[in-house]
């Protein structure tokens, strides 16, 4: 029978302490960022109420959503993060396939953002466009990404969220 050297046990316990120390630290210096605001929040729920037709507008706009629901001081609160996005006004022309009325440079940039869509929908974000604004801009719907939901009015998606305890951000 193996015996344990007497200072053995107290080695362990002093790395275990270190351990819960640094995780500490770690997650308090994450937290610290947002004290005031995160305090006692148990989870975010929001809805992104995007307008803007601009597509580099739209890609650096974007980067921050994602960071909403990506970021670590919200990925620790105790309920996951429910992001949904709707989309009216000019942003849903950044939906279509149709490239015209954009200029040649703007076309990598709705490549990108589209991208930036489909794969926020594989981490769960919902997105909806109102059908209303396609037809006040004069989108062919076919053309619109299969991938996001297309509602008849925009605005009650968004107030329908807000119901259901959503906050809403507005991007214009």
């Amino acid at each position: 029978m193996r015996q344990i050297n007497k200072c053995q046990p107290h080695k362990y316990l002093a790395i275990l302490i270190m351990s819960l120390f640094l995780a500490l630290q770690v997650s308090f210096a994450v937290a610290g960022e947002y004290d005031n605001a995160l305090k006692d929040v148990k989870g975010l729920k929001v809805v992104f109420n995007v307008s803007s037709g601009s597509p580099s507008f739209a890609n650096i706009v974007f980067w921050a959503v994602k960071n909403v629901y990506q970021d670590e001081a919200v990925i620790i609160l105790p309920e996951k993060p429910e992001v949904a996005i709707v989309f009216h006004g000019s942003a849903v022309k950044l939906l279509s396939s149709d490239r015209s009325g954009f200029e040649k440079n703007d076309i990598a940039e709705i490549e990108k953002f589209q991208a930036t869509l489909r794969q926020m929908l594989e981490e769960g974000v919902k997105l909806e466009v109102c059908l209303y604004a396609v037809k006040a801009f004069g989108i062919d719907p076919d053309t619109l990404m299969p991938e996001i939901d297309q509602v008849g009015n925009g605005f009650i998606s968004v107030a329908g969220y807000q119901a259901q305890g959503y906050t809403v951000i507005t991007v214009p």
